[in-house]
Order: C-alpha cells, then structure tokens, then sequence
C-alpha cells in the first residue's frame, strides 16, 4: 500500500534512509550524513510532497517529490529488490507524468534502477555539500 506521508512517519522514514542511503552513497562524509539526516526532519519530509510504501502496516519505503522531481527514493534494504521501487515511482508517474531525478554517478544501486526504469541522462550536475558529481535524468516523454 503506497499512501500520503503522516508526521508520525518521521523516525521510520529516517531510518529506512539511513538503512538505505548507507548503501547506495558509501561515499559521503560522515558530516554530510549527519547534516541530511537533521534536514530530512526539520526541511525534506515537512515540505515535499512524500508517499510512503506500508508492508503489513509498517513503513518499508518512501518516495518524496519536489513538483515532478524525485527528491528521494529509499527502500529499506531488506525490501530491495522486490519491484516495491518501481511501484512507488509507478504511482507518482501516475499523478504526475513524466519525472526528473538527480542521481550520483557513484550510487550503485539508484543509477541502475533508474536506467532500468527507463530513465536518460539529460545533463550532468555535482552535490555541492560533497563536490560529488551526479547526473540529471528524465522520463522520455511519450
């Protein structure tokens, strides 16, 4: 079941990412860590519009949008794998139409996804906070 993001969410939601995140950007500082996961409590989760994915009644995964942007895709590691990825963005697309995402080069689980979703490189970009580079992707438009 995907649905609306509650507050209440909060501390399920930061730590799926830092389950998650771990994996996918083993290359960042530990203080760049830290100040994104003050963020996501206090600026990500409040102001983008956040669906989170429930496995028996239990958050396993969140999906949060600026407009048509994925600003985040995090699944709990242990749900990895299982097509849950893909039908979060499967229900936003359905809201929304066709997304952008900003990805690192370096993420060797979120770059694969989306290339396999169907996602192109449109231009190239860098995470200032880290110096690290990313590139920008789109849904071709059908």
């Amino acid at each position: 079941m995907i649905r609306k993001y509650k507050t209440e969410d909060t501390d399920a939601l930061i730590t799926i990412w830092d389950n998650a995140e771990a994996l996918a950007h083993p290359f960042l500082p530990t203080a760049i860590r830290d100040q994104v996961r003050k963020d996501m409590r206090s600026m990500y989760l409040p102001n983008a519009e956040t669906w989170v994915l429930e496995e028996d009644g239990v958050p396993a995964g969140f999906i949060a949008m600026i407009d048509t942007e994925i600003g985040g895709l995090f699944l709990d590691p242990s749900q990895q794998g299982k097509g849950l990825g893909r039908a979060m963005v499967d229900h936003v697309v359905v809201l929304k139409g066709p997304l952008t995402v900003e990805v690192f080069k370096d993420n060797k689980i979120g770059l694969p996804f989306y290339e396999r979703y169907g996602f192109v490189v449109t231009g190239e970009g860098m995470f200032d906070a880290s110096g690290d580079e990313t590139f920008k992707m789109s849904m071709p438009r059908s």
